[in-house]
């Protein structure tokens, strides 16, 4: 796989509403475990959408792994402009992602339109991206079901590779950290 699309949950959908909130390091430790794994297989490229939440944690990690690996960060918001609703927080922490991410480019010039600019988020993702890794509990989606399903659609139809993070691996991260903490 050389293209991955990260995305999952949003920071309210995960009870998260401080940015200095304990669960997001354990979030963007999963991530980056994940993703380095991947990038030694070959992984060249992550994309995001620019959603607050997982995808923006995701910008982060892979900022850091560029320290030491060779990864590009792509940024496709489904619009531009699309951080105005935002908190001022999430807004300085995206302008800095998008400055700082090899690629950047939205699907639609101008402002927010209409659902179609979602859905043709998701299709050009899915065209454009070998597979995608999502954190997601599959008996509640939330904000990811829509792009669930059409992975899971496209694994069929195109062998599209999907990778979750599930509240388990969460969990599992959660006891390792605790184990190293309290290792002489």
């Amino acid at each position: 796989m050389r293209v991955l699309y990260v995305t999952g949950y949003r920071p309210f959908e995960l009870n998260i509403f401080k940015p200095n909130d304990q669960k997001i390091l354990i979030i963007k430790e999963a991530l980056k475990r994940k993703l380095t794994v991947l990038i030694d297989e070959g992984l060249e490229w992550v994309l995001i959408s620019g959603q607050t939440g997982v995808e923006l944690w995701t910008a982060e990690v892979i900022m850091e792994l560029k320290a030491e690996y060779d990864i590009q960060l792509g940024v496709v918001p489904p619009f531009e402009n699309m951080e105005t609703r935002w908190s001022e927080q999430e807004q300085i922490l995206y302008k800095e992602i998008v400055a700082s991410a090899d690629f950047f480019r939205p699907l639609y010039k101008g402002d927010y339109k209409g659902a179609f600019q979602f859905q043709a988020r998701d299709n050009w993702i899915i065209e454009k991206t070998d597979g995608c890794l999502m954190l997601v509990d599959e008996e509640y989606p939330g904000s990811t079901s829509y792009f669930l399903e059409k992975s899971k659609q496209a694994m069929y139809e195109k062998d599209y590779l999907l990778l979750e993070i599930t509240p388990f691996d969460l969990e599992d991260v959660v006891r390792e950290m605790e184990l190293t903490r309290h290792e002489p």
